[in-house]
């Protein structure tokens, strides 16, 4: 038994950014990765100074620009870089580098409205943490909003709290529900990052947070493997004591039991995610990303499934945390 909906997601058995972008934009969107200068309050001292455990020294933004550039000096260097092989037209400005609203409002309106007025960008997309969006912060994204579509990305990564203490997330559960709140009514598109194989979790917590966000009000997800990079915290604990970490086949099953379960209008922004080779520990087949993604793709074929083929629209929700 196969799907019709499978045709209209480009022959994919999952509903892909790049599906998605063509059906809205008329083209694929290239991302350019802009680095504002931010902090993140698990570094500054406000919540924490090491981080979360699993963070590299540049905060998630390890692909971003230098800070010391202007946004627009940003824009034309990433564009080159991008139109060097893909040669696109338009993007998606994208403040990635640690935590894009942490930061005083006159100078989060001066840099937003400097990518967003650019005339080659199509969407300003904003990666933070729940527990920096003020009310007037979203006020400011729900006026850009009127201009250019806008992306929040919350990183989420588990719903559940023994594991956000263990990898310093910051936050509770509540803080993120009422970001995603706050948003969904300023009328802004939420993209949630998750990451498969947090130590400590087994199958069915990966699943878990998977089932509760399928039935939250955001529209994108970030699924990723989880990274050892050095220089972390994350690796210090694993030259310690190593935990196990997930193999290519283990990590494909997980990811399209999550994909089953999630609501097959949802976008899938990213299914494994890329690690800087130069600092990767574990795990290296993740570096062969044409590869995995081709095998995901298989192992989807081989299971006749598909994004959604076991999503429940009326589920008697199980407790958050087991």
């Amino acid at each position: 038994m196969t799907d019709p909906s499978i045709q209209r997601w480009d022959d994919k058995p999952w509903h892909s950014l790049n599906h998605e972008l063509k059906y809205r934009f008329g083209e694929k969107l290239y991302k350019l990765a802009l680095n504002g200068g931010f902090t993140c309050p698990n570094r500054d001292g406000t919540l924490e100074d090491r981080g979360c455990i699993f963070c590299s020294a540049g905060g998630s933004g390890d692909f971003a620009a230098s800070p010391s550039l202007s946004i627009s000096k940003q824009i034309e260097q990433a564009k080159q870089k991008v139109d060097n092989k893909f040669k696109g037209s338009r993007y998606i400005a994208y403040f990635q580098a640690y935590t894009g609203t942490y930061a005083p409002l006159p100078y989060l309106e001066d840099i937003y409205w400097q990518a967003i007025r650019h005339p080659d960008i199509a969407v300003l997309s904003i990666a933070t943490r729940p527990d920096c969006l003020s009310d007037d912060i979203v006020d400011l994204l729900s006026r850009l909003n009127q201009f250019k579509p806008v992306w929040i990305e919350l990183g989420l990564q588990t719903i559940h709290e023994a594991t956000a203490l263990y990898i310093r997330r910051g936050y509770p559960l509540s803080v993120f529900e009422q970001a995603v709140r706050k948003l969904h009514d300023a009328g802004i598109e939420i993209i949630v990052h998750t990451i498969l194989g947090l130590p400590g979790e087994t199958e069915q917590h990966m699943l878990d947070t998977h089932r509760y966000l399928s039935h939250q009000p955001i529209q994108g997800i970030k699924i990723q493997l989880l990274h050892i990079l050095q220089g972390t915290d994350l690796a210090a604990v694993y030259e310690k004591k190593p935990f196990p970490v997930l193999d290519k086949e283990h990590y494909i099953d997980l990811l399209i039991r999550c994909l089953e379960i999630l609501p097959p209008e949802l976008v899938i922004h990213r299914l494994t995610g890329d690690g800087p080779r130069k600092l990767l520990i574990h795990p290296l087949w993740s570096l062969s990303k044409k590869q995995v993604l081709n095998e995901i793709q298989h192992q989807f074929r081989l299971r006749r499934t598909w994004q959604g083929r076991l999503f429940d629209n009326n589920p008697e929700l199980k407790n958050k945390e087991e």
